[in-house]
């Protein structure tokens, strides 16, 4: 089978094609930037000569780009989705609902969403990671330069809408938007935010916030708000917080392009090279931080696999669909509150037997159940079987 693949700023393409390759089929690559994510008849042309003339079988992307399935209609061949952001704004779009569409959502609360819209091609398909490239990279690898007692590799955040925003509103509603951050901090595994914009609320708002989309979009001044907005200074908060609380107790080093003069206490790492470093750091840290951005309701992201799959011991906020695939303090350890995130590191930073254990089991659950193979199998025996 020739697979035409779209490919943009994803880290899972290189594992995703490889397996592809390996699988048996033949790979033709587009990296063209779309004048606009719903329509580029430029690039929508190109593509459509592309596969005619190389009598391409499918088209693939990591995401949803609906001016592919203009392409994908007019030249009857399926269109693959795998998604790894949530949500993906890109999908509230007439263009979702059209049947040479595909989508494998890592996400169930964007499935059960979709599928009650009535997309008929979605499912959900959780990430995955590459355990092969990571246990050969880190062969005889004694990480030195990349030990840590607490790391955290990621985005603060601290570059955030809201706060600019912020000065703008109405002293309601900074009060309102304030106390919903704050209360979306206290929640574990779930999302309020979308449920506490009400439509008095909302009314309001778009006073002060302009809702941009095209014209095919079906999304909304909630959706958007509460994504683009609340979501991030949410993480923002949270991380900060949390870090903030740790450095007090125990060492800390952050890995991000962010600024972290805020966080007085902690380390500054610098930025990393996903494929090189970040791996040594996975592994040579005693404890691996992952908080979940509220934005991905219930679905684990990409940071849990890629900790797990390096040997790493991870410790996480917890997410709903966590208990499905790991057990708690065997697989992994999830908290569910700064003091217990505090409390537990100072548990395990003092246990290192225990602690390398529960890495290792999360290490071999992910290397013989949650591979790359495994979910591209399950996504084109669903993908061509209908």
């Amino acid at each position: 089978m020739k697979i035409l693949v779209y490919k943009w700023k994803a880290y899972t393409y290189a594992d995703v094609c490889e397996v592809f390759c390996n699988l048996g089929h033949e790979l033709m690559f587009v990296e063209d930037k779309p004048k606009s994510y719903d329509e580029d008849l430029e690039l929508e042309n190109k593509l459509i000569c592309i596969i005619q003339q190389e009598k391409c079988d499918m088209v693939f992307t990591m995401n949803y780009f609906a001016f592919l399935t203009n392409v994908c209609e007019k030249t009857n061949v399926p269109y693959i989705i795998w998604t790894c952001d949530n949500p993906l704004i890109s999908m509230y779009h007439r263009n979702v609902f059209s049947k040479q569409n595909y989508f494998f959502t890592f996400d169930e609360t964007n499935y059960l969403e979709f599928r009650g819209m009535g997309v008929e091609h979605i499912w959900y398909l959780p990430l995955a990671v590459n355990t092969k490239r990571l246990d050969y990279l880190l062969k005889d690898c004694d990480c030195v330069g990349y030990e840590n007692d607490i790391a955290f590799v990621g985005s603060l955040y601290e570059k955030n809408s809201y706060d600019s925003l912020r000065m703008k509103l109405p002293e309601y509603l900074r009060g309102y938007f304030d106390a919903a951050i704050w209360a979306q901090q206290c929640i574990s595994g779930g999302n309020i935010l979308e449920e506490m914009l009400t439509v008095d609320v909302l009314e309001e708002l778009q006073q002060y916030f302009v809702l941009d989309k095209s014209k095919d979009s079906f999304s909304d001044i909630g959706l958007i708000f509460a994504t683009t907005v609340l979501g991030f200074k949410t993480a923002a908060e949270q991380r900060k917080r949390a870090l903030i609380e740790l450095s007090k107790h125990y060492p800390v080093t952050v890995y991000s392009n962010s600024n972290i003069k805020e966080l007085m206490c902690v380390k500054e790492g610098g930025s990393l090279d996903y494929w090189s470093e970040m791996p040594k750091v996975f592994r040579g840290a005693k404890i691996n931080l992952n908080f979940t951005i509220p934005n991905i309701k219930s679905g684990l992201p990409l940071r849990i696999w890629d900790v797990l799959g390096c040997k790493g011991f991870l410790m996480t906020n917890f997410q709903a669909e966590i208990p499905r695939y790991f057990k708690h303090k065997e697989d992994l350890v999830c908290f569910e509150s700064v003091e217990e995130l505090v409390e537990l590191s100072g548990y395990y930073l003092a246990h290192e037997d225990e602690r390398r254990q529960i890495a290792e089991n999360g290490w071999k659950k992910v290397k013989k159940y949650h591979s790359y193979e495994n979910r591209i199998e399950k996504m084109l025996e669903k993908a061509l079987d209908n």
